[in-house]
């Protein structure tokens, strides 16, 4: 029998297909299940305007047989077919589709969907099979022709017997190697899962034989026996009405198709229509994933053309602060490239994915305002990743997050929105107070918060590493800065009380530089303050870079030796200060002790490690034998 050469491609051509245009070898399933879906809907199409197709919708099928002592893999469908110059002008020439043909000549009829648009898909097959064979019929013919090869060096083309219109392909599989097992594919349940993952939503049934077992009538005993079983759901939840949804088929769905064992928190079901079209199906899970601040964790949605999974992780569609939300979108308006496998970066997809942006913020707000309760819930789980979304990139997306924002307040210590916070502000009151602690307790007895609370104003208590990057890079909200109760000014004393602080700083200059000459560099300055009530003392930074700033920068791996420039802050009003005056002005030897021993203080207050635990006890014992 004569060898056909392929009309156009070299080996060279076949070679590239197979070994670098798909990077799954699995695909092959997929891509031939389309082919498949292709010629029913194109008999189907013909069946509308063709009474003697004889066919009705559920007449149609594509069938998977898997043989293990062949090893072959057979997908039959009774489509539209092939005749002998289509099987010679679509499968001899590679790259040549009749898909994308008939969609051009029938381009102004809405109901055609066909998935096949570059007619490489049908030799994915050769990636799992050293022989393929193709038997056609097509509709309106009386002859079937055999097409086969065993790759790029060509064909042979000859007639054959079928008895019913369509077209069944026979993948004799490749020997297995060391690298490679193909046998997998001759799996049952193998083959199933990847129908479910690729093809569950083919319009049409895909059936197989399946093995199942049952009890025997009157005993105990089991046995096998197999059964015709459909494969695919064929109608995907996502193109259904919501109306027509219950919450256990939403639920169902999730736990099922992204492995999870409770429910999602939220449902975000979305049909859009106009230039680009799509629908998404989309769920904020109940709890923070295992893994999800971890660089194994993918964001993502699964993306679908025409109910075909094209990608698993489309990282594209959600932004990093998204990127706890699971689900799947699904457009016909795609442009894909030649393998399906990857999308090229075009209009289509940025526009989807900016509508889901506004889509899932849309929700959440709303998830706020009417159910305070789950968002608060929602926010403990994934509260973090916003917080990162409007520090990084320069805080470039603060403006979209800040809104969605919340952290625990002085008020009843609770969780508040800034938005909250404003609206409950002091008329006199200027700035957003917040105090950064470790966790909440520690951040109500920091020194600096007593003035801050005298003045009837709230704090917003940080207790987590991003917070302050967080509030630094959105600087202020609803024109109202924000300020740490450690800021190195906080402008909150009246002119009088300011200028008696001058006169005592004055009056006490040769103290405070003694303490200063003391510590040496490990204080830029030493000054009295307003700010403490109950406290000797404070430590306040003179740097951009604020206390908790720095202790959060020194725990990274490449902190490049991150200093700030320290205040030691003194309250004048307090008893302590008043042993330091009689230690300096009696020139003890306990002067140098008492001034290491309040700096130190001042650092535990904060939460800070000292430089020199083994100096501290000695300091603060040879103190207390004075007592």
């Amino acid at each position: 029998m004569a060898i056909h050469e392929f009309k156009a491609e070299s080996k060279r051509l076949m070679d590239l297909m197979i070994g670098s245009i798909y990077t799954h070898r699995e695909i092959f399933l997929r891509e031939l299940i389309s082919n498949a879906s292709d010629a029913i809907d194109k008999l189907y199409f013909k069946s509308l305007t063709d009474s003697n197709v004889g066919m009705n919708l559920s007449d149609y099928e594509i069938r998977i047989d898997l043989d293990e002592e062949n090893r072959t893999i057979t997908i039959t469908d009774n489509g539209i077919g092939m005749t002998k110059e289509e099987l010679q002008n679509n499968l001899g020439t590679i790259a040549k589709s009749g898909s994308f043909q008939f969609k051009n000549e029938n381009e102004k009829n809405d109901d055609i969907n066909i998935i096949g648009q570059f007619g490489v898909g049908f030799y994915s097959a050769f990636m799992v099979a050293k022989e393929v064979t193709v038997i056609s019929k097509a509709y309106g013919s009386d002859k079937a022709y055999k097409w086969q090869s065993q790759g790029s060096e060509g064909y042979t083309l000859e007639s054959a017997q079928r008895d019913n219109v369509g077209t069944t392909i026979i993948m004799n599989l490749k020997d297995n190697t060391e690298e490679e097992d193909f046998d997998e594919f001759l799996d049952t349940y193998r083959i199933k899962n990847l129908i479910t993952r690729y093809s569950d939503y083919i319009r049409y049934p895909i059936k197989m034989e399946v093995e199942k077992s049952r009890k025997k009538e009157d005993s105990d005993d089991y046995e096998t026996y197999t059964e015709i079983e459909t494969v695919n759901t064929m109608v995907p939840l996502w193109r259904k009405n919501k109306n027509e949804i219950k919450d256990e088929e939403y639920n169902d769905f999730y736990k099922s198709k992204f492995m999870d064992f409770e429910d999602p928190m939220e449902v975000i079901h979305t049909k859009t229509e106009g230039i680009t079209s799509y629908d998404a199906l989309m769920f904020i899970p109940s709890k923070t994933p295992f893994d999800y601040y971890t660089k194994e964790f993918q964001k993502g949605l699964q993306l679908y053309s025409n109910g075909v999974m094209i990608m698993d992780k489309c990282e594209d569609l959600l932004p990093d602060y998204f990127g706890f939300v699971k689900g799947l979108v699904d457009s016909a308006d795609l442009s894909l490239n030649i393998s399906r496998e990857m999308l090229q970066h075009d209009r289509q997809l940025s526009v989807i994915a900016k509508s889901i942006e506004k889509k899932i913020k849309t929700e959440l707000t709303k998830m706020l305002k009417n159910d305070r309760e789950k968002y608060e819930k929602f926010w403990e789980s994934f509260g973090r990743q916003l917080k990162f979304g409007a520090y990084e990139n320069f805080g470039a997306n603060k403006d979209k997050l800040q809104d969605l924002l919340m952290f625990v307040s002085s008020n009843e210590n609770k969780l508040t929105t800034l938005d909250e916070y404003v609206n409950r502000m002091k008329p006199e009151q200027k700035d957003i107070y917040y105090a950064c602690a470790e966790n909440i307790q520690r951040a109500e007895h920091l020194p600096q918060v007593e003035m801050i609370k005298d003045k009837g104003f709230e704090i917003l208590y940080l207790t987590e590493d991003v917070d302050e990057f967080c509030l630094k890079m959105i600087r202020e909200y609803n024109e109202k800065t924000f300020k740490s109760v450690a800021d190195k000014n906080l402008d909150l004393e009246t002119k009088e009380e300011k200028e008696e602080y001058k006169k005592l700083e004055e009056e006490n200059k040769d103290i405070l530089e003694a303490i200063k000459t003391s510590l040496g560099d490990k204080v830029k300055s030493v000054k009295l303050t307003q700010r403490l009530k109950s406290h000797p003392v404070c430590i306040t930074s003179d740097s951009e870079i604020s206390l908790e700033m720095e202790k959060v920068l020194k725990a990274m791996p490449s902190n490049n030796g991150v200093n700030i420039d320290k205040v030691l802050e003194i309250n004048p009003k307090h008893a302590v200060f008043d042993t330091v005056k009689r230690l300096h002005e009696s020139k003890s030897e306990k002067f140098n002790d008492l001034c290491y021993v309040l700096y130190s203080n001042a650092l535990l207050t904060e939460g800070l490690e000292l430089e020199n635990p083994s100096e501290f006890t000695p300091r603060l014992s040879s103190l207390i034998e004075n007592i």
